[in-house]
């Protein structure tokens, strides 16, 4: 499933508004206003002969969201991006791991969930992330597990808990944003949340929480009781 075009996608930098260009945001906000998708666009600098930056730019967010640590060749695989550009974003991305202490970081509280997910919340559909968790309630790993609409025939417990097992998490969170910005959980939510919660107590991994989000907060179920 494909993210939603939007002005990003259909206009070249060029065309946007210098307020929405994302060097000028950068420039006037700070690399911390932009979302994932603005600041792969400015590693990406241009499109190709065939495909706009954001389109492209789009295709590389959907890699990085299934697999944080890509070889230079599935990069180089997405249509646009050629061997030096998936070169020079393998290095950013490597930079970017060797200067980051997200990973074994303590988790406490839902906020603590929050301050590791909250970029995903700009995205136009619903990322559905897990948040691996060894016994010290350590992070191991955050990944979408799948895009679209939550239900129970998106969300299948191998695409949960694969990774968690071969990470021998002893833990995960469950976390997805609503792009509407509304927060409170819809009943497939729930129903979800319950069969995901029968799998990992099968396979000796808690469910601690599920978080619906939105770049406004947070819902947690855990805090409501539905835990």
């Amino acid at each position: 499933m494909r993210y939603e075009k939007n002005i990003h996608t259909t206009l070249s930098i060029a065309e946007l508004p210098p307020q929405d260009r994302p060097r000028e945001k950068l420039e006037n906000k700070g690399a911390v206003a932009l979302s994932d998708l603005e600041l792969l666009m400015i590693l990406l600098s241009s499109g190709s002969g065939k495909r706009r930056v954001g389109e492209i730019a789009i295709d590389l967010l959907a890699l990085l969201d299934r697999n944080s640590e890509p070889a230079v060749s599935e990069i180089a695989r997405i249509d646009g991006i050629g061997q030096a550009k998936a070169s020079v974003i393998s290095a950013a991305l490597e930079l970017g791991r060797r200067r980051t202490v997200r990973n074994g970081s303590t988790i406490s509280t839902p906020n603590d969930i929050f301050m590791e997910i909250r970029h995903f919340a700009s995205r136009q559909q619903e990322q559905f992330i897990v948040v691996a968790l060894n016994g010290a309630h350590e992070v191991l790993n955050v990944f979408s597990a799948t895009t679209g609409l939550v239900n129970r025939t998106l969300i299948h417990p191998r695409e949960v808990f694969a990774d968690p097992i071969s990470r021998r998490a002893t833990a995960v969170i469950l976390a997805h944003n609503h792009p509407s910005g509304v927060l409170d959980p819809s009943a497939e939510d729930i129903s979800t949340t319950t069969r995901l919660v029968e799998s990992g107590e099968l396979l000796g991994i808690r469910v601690l929480d599920h978080l619906v989000f939105s770049q406004k907060g947070f819902f947690s179920f855990k805090e409501h009781g539905l835990m």
